[in-house]
């Protein structure tokens, strides 16, 4: 009873501290979404506690949620009109990940992402259809508490539905390919050197997009070298930094952003983030089914070839004299 005790009192215990840990960690990513904030203070562009709620759901399970409700209450409740507005935002915060864990569950998603399948699932159901839960009781509680007019309703909306979507789509997939990938030990010194230099490039890609000159489209090829040579664990975190440089440049007004009013530049940069999103996510899985499914085929071919080695062995074995075989049979039977 004691020992049985103990067990309970440290799952316990454990189960506390990984619901602190995604509290914190929604709480420390809504703080960082909160500062490129577009509408009302509230609203963002890409809203990352959302593809976190999403991965701590798919890496730890569905105990966890408490933790996603108490970082959406801690972040909503220096934000919301009212008590009953914060609980009301909490929850739709809580219900979308949750709803998209759910649907992604049914759809027999494979956190590895190694299936395209598991990309297309990841994009309709986790993203597009989980995040209207958030949008729709977020931008409802907002209309019926009086912070936002009934005709104000579908843009705050939108931009509401799109943040939450674009931040499954850029999040999620980096916390999952981080969780699972691992590096050989052998890997060349020309494989480090490969992912430097895209690192570079990435990096100087999003200070063209942050400049005057409006050349968004030069990230594409980065993604697709990305993608083919690492696979998701590139693209993914390629997409993210790609995206998070264009939000910057909308908040500064500048590139393709500048001299244009705030829902032209969220119609745009929505528009581009969704695209890198869904091209990086596509391409990566796709290489990754690919791999995968070559390993499997070299697996299989290895099987046979040894099969067909035994095959010809027992062939070249020399042929017993008559009755021998049946001596041998029954000298092996009573043993």
């Amino acid at each position: 009873m004691t020992v049985a005790r103990h067990t309970g009192v440290r799952r316990g215990g454990a189960l506390a501290l990984e619901i602190c840990a995604v509290a914190a960690l929604y709480w420390g990513s809504a703080e960082i979404g909160l500062l490129q904030q577009q509408v009302r203070g509230q609203v963002t562009p890409m809203w990352p506690p959302s593809g976190i709620a999403l991965a701590s759901l798919l890496l730890r399970g569905p105990r966890v949620w408490p933790g996603i409700a108490l970082g959406a209450f801690l972040v909503n409740i220096s934000l919301g009109p009212s008590f009953l507005a914060v609980l009301a935002i909490a929850a739709g915060n809580t219900l979308a990940p949750v709803c998209s864990y759910a649907l992604l569950r049914r759809a027999r998603f494979h956190r590895e992402m190694n299936r395209l399948r598991d990309a297309l699932a990841l994009i309709f159901l986790g993203a597009f259809t989980g995040m209207l839960v958030s949008a729709t009781v977020g931008t409802g509680t907002l209309i019926l508490t009086g912070v936002l007019d009934a005709g104000e309703f579908w843009a705050t909306w939108s931009v509401w539905w799109t943040g939450d979507a674009v931040g499954v789509l850029a999040v999620t997939p980096v916390v999952l390919v981080l969780r699972s990938a691992r590096w050989p030990r052998d890997t060349r010194p020309s494989r480090w050197a490969e992912g430097a230099l895209l690192l570079a490039a990435t990096v100087c890609i999003g200070f063209v997009e942050t400049s005057t000159t409006p050349l968004l489209f030069l990230g594409f090829p980065l993604l697709v070298w990305a993608a083919f040579r690492f696979g998701l664990a590139g693209a993914a975190p390629c997409a993210l930094a790609v995206s998070t440089f264009a939000i910057i440049a909308a908040a500064q007004n500048t590139g393709p952003f500048a001299g244009h009013d705030l829902f032209t530049n969220m119609i745009t940069l929505q528009a581009f983030n969704g695209s890198v999103s869904l091209t990086a996510l596509l391409l990566g899985a796709a290489v990754n089914e690919r791999a995968q499914t070559e390993q499997e085929i070299a697996l299989a071919c290895g099987q046979l070839a040894e099969m067909v080695t035994k095959i010809a062995a027992s062939d070249r074995r020399p042929a017993l004299p008559a009755g021998e075989g049946e001596r041998e049979t029954r000298d092996q039977a009573s043993k």
